[in-house]
């Protein structure tokens, strides 16, 4: 799909329900694509209409070379016009990590599309000004890093991470399909990805929260506790919110507990979701 001067890769699932379920966004995490939701998908397929994006510079939507072109603003009017183009008027939307950034940029820039909310693991960015200038400079080194190194080298540094250390509880051949999820990105991508629309350069949404009248919930895994902190802080702070946390879990709770995962997404767009 030609969106704005970029080729995007859009699926959708089950086009039938659009007008009688709703359609339900699904955005995946830094260095994801479409697939991510694989696992989940069949359980959210068969009550919505459901539509999963590469975002930009990642899987096979184009990776601009301007890494302003990658920047929040820029990308939630791509995800309108997206929208537009699918001919859906309002959608539900689940975002995990950096695409729950992006799903709650949306819903602040664009409140009157988006009936409701899912973030994974997601945070509104940093509050604190000289906090987002040293992530900033970090994930600018990291962008040099993964254009000078190779996505090879910088994924096998990325799985070690502490974030992703329960990723070792999933099946084999699971964090296998992962990898190489992870492997077939385009260094470019990420690196335009980081610099475009890392935490430290992303508008810090905090106060933004309190205003935000749409229904939200807050996922986390428990082992994950940094983000449990953020989903609580973020409870507080928005009108209308629940959160869960998931036990044996961390930051991929769509991996590591497929199927309460699916079961209190489904749910909760069941009870909030739908269409107006």
């Amino acid at each position: 799909m030609r969106i704005r001067d970029v080729e995007y890769h859009v699926v959708e699932t089950n086009r039938a329900l659009i007008g009688r379920g709703g359609t339900l966004l699904l955005l995946h995490g830094f260095t994801g694509s479409h697939a991510t939701y694989d696992g989940v998908l069949p359980m959210l397929a068969t009550d919505w209409h459901c539509v999963t994006v590469d975002l930009l510079g990642h899987g096979k939507t184009d990776a601009p070379r301007d890494a302003a072109r990658y920047a929040m603003r820029e990308q939630t009017a791509d995800l309108i016009a997206i929208l537009d183009g699918l001919g859906v008027t309002e959608a539900m939307v689940l975002g995990y990590s950096m695409g729950g950034r992006l799903a709650l940029g949306l819903a602040v820039e664009y409140p009157n599309r988006v009936r409701t909310l899912v973030l994974q693991s997601a945070s509104p960015g940093l509050e604190n000004a000289q906090d987002r200038q040293l992530r900033a400079a970090r994930d600018a080194e990291l962008a040099t890093r993964i254009e000078t190194d190779g996505v090879a080298d910088f994924v096998a540094g990325w799985e070690r991470l502490p974030l992703f250390a329960t990723q070792a509880s999933i099946p084999e051949t699971q964090q296998v399909k992962i990898r190489e999820e992870r492997l077939n990105q385009r260094a470019s991508g990420l690196a335009g990805s980081l610099q475009g629309m890392g935490t430290g350069v992303q508008p810090s949404f905090w106060n933004n929260l309190p205003s935000l009248a749409i229904p939200t919930l807050l996922l986390a895994g428990h082992e994950d506790q940094k983000f449990c902190g953020i989903a609580r802080d973020m409870k507080d702070a928005l009108p209308d919110a629940k959160y869960i946390t998931f036990s044996n879990a961390g930051h991929t709770i769509h991996l590591e507990q497929p199927e309460c995962f699916g079961y209190a997404v489904r749910n909760w767009l069941r009870i909030r979701g739908g269409t107006k």
